[in-house]
């Protein structure tokens, strides 16, 4: 075992040859030397001034190894910290592989596995260098031209040639290194290197590793995450290959997937500056919804970010998912348990193996002088310091004695990737022993056919190889090189626990097996927390989407008659329907009518009783003293048909009121202005008779024409079959029906909503059926204002002006009462009822002006009804004339009787 490099000056060659592939690469590795010799021989030279650099472990065959021993150093210095875990750890597996293989019979019989171990110090570029060792063999130096003082040629030690290395950790390590190793056929397997980029066979065909790629892994955190709930993340990657990748795995897998969206990509730089955490976690809570945060970073970064929400006093606030650089280590959450507490993190599936516990708490400086990095690792593990030459002791620190005991005076947990460290070295073992089975025969130690390893004819045994690992589980390759995936699934708990920590919740292996029964957040509560951007939707709202995020939403309401049809759309329900309260679906519209129990009918309905009961009380009294003077002198046959008519006016309400039906809408149709077509047709008639008698006697003697009873019952009758025929034609045109009017008491809220069930008959039908009649009183009025001077002795005129003058202000007050309720939602009854009680005012003042009087002295005052002394028409006539003679003022016209007669 040594410490020491080759002979620098093996790396000046003048002509660069490699083995059988001289022809082919002297044109590009010269100025690959040319870039990147002189630092690595300055490199080396400075390590081996300080400190060893690699171990050397003497074998038949060598294998090479790059672990990260030291942590990245601050800027201008190469190496930092000792990595105890990932570094001491790790290599300490790959020296105890080698010492399992060396001393199995039945591997690889009579062949000694060699090593070359070297340290990365966790920086791409300082691996690249180191990594030269690896192929100085492999290139020759024509040496005839040097000579030394004396004349004869140097003598150059030959380096040990590298038939395979295990590493790195690192992806970006791996990338770098294995850009190199390719072009000398040096087949690499990774411990611990994720990214995807690695899989690709085609840049990194000699690259393999016995851990899943991180496309496996980002598949396994993105299934975690939509086992959790979560659509809404944010992603945190270190600067470099494997944080990078493994950010862009997750973000691709997941657009592919759909459901999880990307509230923020924050990158922690290669070099972040004072301050940079604090920044990034200022920008993580720009989406404070986002409380998942999938994280690929390293140690130093993870811890970092954990004190930077702890300093933001975010602590519990978000919810981390963490790769397996995170694992189930300790190191990043020391002292920050708090801030960590409820991390998922992911790990390949791994077991604790016993033997290399044994191995490693059996190490001591006496009986590992090999690991070169043991006597700063025992410093380290039992804070203590050794004594060196020339070196002072600090006097803070104790002095190490040398006896203490790893794991019982210090802590001790096996790191996570020791088995794939093991299982890395039995691979090239076991593709090293097929080969020398096949190549050699039966011959004992390496054959000439093996010497040298062909790297590309070892790099398909490598591939072939299948074995159950340290763990119990097979190790094997696919086409590109990669481990099949296998996770286990951690999270890190701190109470309920008799030991808080890392606790195993699940399993992936090609799909996700969580038990979210096992799982705890902060404070040790079990329900999960949210990590979404949108809460869902209530019942009847609808998603309207933030344009770019598709798991980002605005809730709207399905408002007025709309329903939510689906999750993104709302839909106006049928005209018959209106949508149930919670606006999920639409039913069917309540139908209503006026009821008999409604105000709004008892009122009218109670007036139209009364109406009926006093017209068939003055026609009972009209028939029983038919043939009194004063039915007589009333004219006995208008008067019947005028008492029809407000008969027919009264009945209108209970037809108004009632369910409307075929029908009933027919005789709406036909009476509701039959009777007051009647009525003022009668009226008509009287007055338009008074007014030709007097009109006529002031120019003749001679009776006007048509002035019989019978005449009169004529013109009645044809006035009424006007009325009559427009609404036959209207049952012809439109016969009688009922209809649903939905529309009409349709309010802006649809708990209102009603349809009506009402007969075909709108506003303006209702206006036109009682036209004709109100042309009928207003010209009845216009006559009976023109007969006014008329003797009451003589005729009904003035009563009958009266009866017109007080009908035509309850029709004016009507008018706007109906048409000013248009829009009411109480439409239906309150023009129903102002139809109604006009029609029976209208009835009521003919029936009280003109009847009233006349039952009152038929029945009180008999005395009066009896037979007048007979006039001559020339008698009338003169009185006629004598009425319009006026001696008062005011215009009131005074009755001179004529005493002639």
């Amino acid at each position: 075992m040594t410490s020491s490099g080759p002979a620098p000056c093996s790396l000046y060659p003048d002509v660069v040859h490699a083995g059988r592939h001289g022809a082919l690469w002297p044109r590009l590795l010269l100025p690959l030397w040319i870039w990147i010799g002189e630092p690595a021989v300055q490199v080396r030279a400075s390590h081996q001034h300080f400190h060893p650099h690699s171990i050397k472990l003497p074998g038949d065959i060598t294998l090479g190894g790059l672990f990260p021993i030291h942590a990245r150093g601050p800027h201008g210095v190469n190496c930092g910290e000792l990595k105890k875990e990932k570094g001491i750890h790790r290599m300490e597996a790959m020296l105890y592989a080698l010492d399992q293989i060396n001393s199995d019979p039945e591997l690889l019989p009579n062949i000694t596995l060699g090593a070359r171990i070297l340290d990365t110090c966790s920086r791409d570029t300082y691996a690249l260098e180191q990594s030269l060792t690896f192929v100085q063999a492999l290139i020759q130096k024509d040496t005839s031209d040097i000579r030394c003082s004396n004349g004869e040629p140097p003598l150059i030690r030959k380096p040990e040639r590298v038939v395979g290395v295990i590493g790195a950790s690192a992806s970006s390590v791996s990338i770098m290194v294995a850009n190199i190793l390719r072009l000398f056929e040096i087949p690499q397997v990774s411990y611990a290197s994720t990214a995807p980029e690695l899989s690709d066979n085609n840049r990194y065909d000699f690259f393999s590793r016995v851990v899943p790629p991180d496309s496996y892994q980002a598949q396994a955190m993105l299934d975690i995450v939509k086992a959790l709930g979560w659509n809404y993340v944010s992603t945190l990657a270190s600067e470099g290959n494997y944080g990078e990748s493994g950010v862009e795995a997750f973000m691709q897998i997941s657009r592919e997937a759909g459901g999880v969206c990307i509230a923020q990509s924050v990158k922690i730089p290669r070099e972040p500056t004072e301050g940079e955490f604090d920044k990034i976690i200022k920008r993580l809570m720009e989406t404070s919804n986002a409380r998942g945060v999938i994280i690929f970073a390293n140690e130093d970064d993870i811890k970092r970010v954990l004190e930077a929400a702890r300093q933001a006093n975010l602590t519990g606030h978000f919810l981390f998912v963490g790769s397996d650089s995170w694992g189930a280590k300790s190191s990043p959450i020391a002292e920050l348990e708090d801030v960590a507490e409820g991390a998922v993190t992911i790990l390949p599936k791994r077991a604790s193996i016993d033997g290399f516990d044994q191995y490693f708490m059996s190490r001591s400086l006496e009986n590992n002088r090999r690991n070169i990095w043991f006597a700063e690792f025992w410093e380290d593990d039992f804070r203590c310091k050794l004594t060196r030459p020339g070196i002072k002791l600090d006097p803070d620190k104790k002095k190490c004695t040398g006896g203490e005991r790893i794991g019982q005076d210090s802590s001790y947990e096996q790191e996570g990737k020791v088995q794939f460290v093991i299982d890395a070295v039995y691979a090239v073992a076991y593709a090293l022993h097929n080969m020398h089975q096949d190549l050699c025969h039966n011959s004992h130690g390496v054959c000439s056919s093996m010497d040298p390893v062909e790297g590309r004819l070892l790099l398909d045994y490598i591939r072939a190889v299948n074995f159950n690992g340290s763990a119990g589980t097979s190790v094997l390759f696919n086409e590109n090189g990669d481990a099949p995936g296998r996770y286990d699934i951690f999270q890190f708990q701190m109470t309920n626990h008799s030991h808080p920590g890392y606790h195993v919740i699940g399993q992936w292996t090609n799909n996700l097996r969580l038990n979210l029964e096992e799982m705890q957040w902060s404070g040790g509560d079990k329900s999960v927390p949210e990590s979404i951007c949108s809460f869902p939707c209530k019942p009847g709202e609808r998603k309207k989407m933030v344009k770019g995020v598709p798991c980002c939403w605005h809730c709207e309401l399905c408002d007025g008659y709309q329903y939510q049809l689906d999750e993104f759309n709302c839909e106006m329900c049928p005209t018959d329907m209106r949508p149930v309260p919670n606006r999920t679906a639409c039913c069917p519209t309540p139908i209503i009518k006026l009821e008999w129990n409604s105000p709004w009918a008892l009122v009218p309905a109670s007036l139209a009783m009364l109406g009926i009961l006093a017209t068939s009380a003055v026609v009972v009294t009209f028939i029983r003293f038919n043939d009194t003077p004063i039915v007589r002198a009333s004219g006995r046959e208008l008067s019947y048909v005028l008492l029809m008519g407000i008969f027919l006016i009264y009945l209108i309400t209970f037809l108004m009121i009632a369910e409307p039906g075929v029908v009933v809408c027919a005789f709406r149709r036909l009476l509701l202005g039959l009777g007051m077509a009647i009525t003022y047709s009668a009226m008509l008639t009287k007055t338009n008779r008074i007014y030709r008698i007097f009109e006529q006697g002031k120019k003749s003697v001679t009776p006007p024409k048509f002035i019989s009873p019978t005449s009169q019952l004529i013109i009645t009758f044809v006035l009424i079959s006007v009325q009559v025929l427009g609404v036959f034609v209207w049952f012809a045109v439109v016969p009688p029906h009922t209809i649903i009017d939905y529309e009409e008491l349709r309010p802006p809220n649809p708990d209102l909503a009603r349809g009506i069930l009402k007969c075909d008959m709108s506003d303006l039908s209702i206006i036109c059926c009682l036209s004709y009649s109100i042309v009928l009183m207003v010209t009845c009025t216009v006559y009976a204002v023109k007969s006014r001077g008329v003797p009451e002795t003589f005729n009904e005129a003035k009563p009958i002006g009266f009866t017109m003058y007080t009908t035509c202000i309850v029709w004016l007050a009507f008018v706007p009462i109906f048409f000013g309720t248009a829009q009411s939602t109480e439409k239906l009854f309150i023009q129903t009822a102002t139809l109604t009680v006009s029609m029976s005012l209208s009835a009521s003042v003919s029936l009280g002006m003109l009847y009233m009087p006349k039952v009152y002295v038929i029945i009180f005052h008999p005395e009066q009804n009896v037979q007048k002394r007979k006039r001559s028409f020339k008698g009338v006539v003169q009185a006629a004339t004598l009425s319009q003679k006026t001696d008062k003022p005011n215009g009131d016209t005074k009755i001179e009787p004529d005493r002639s007669q």
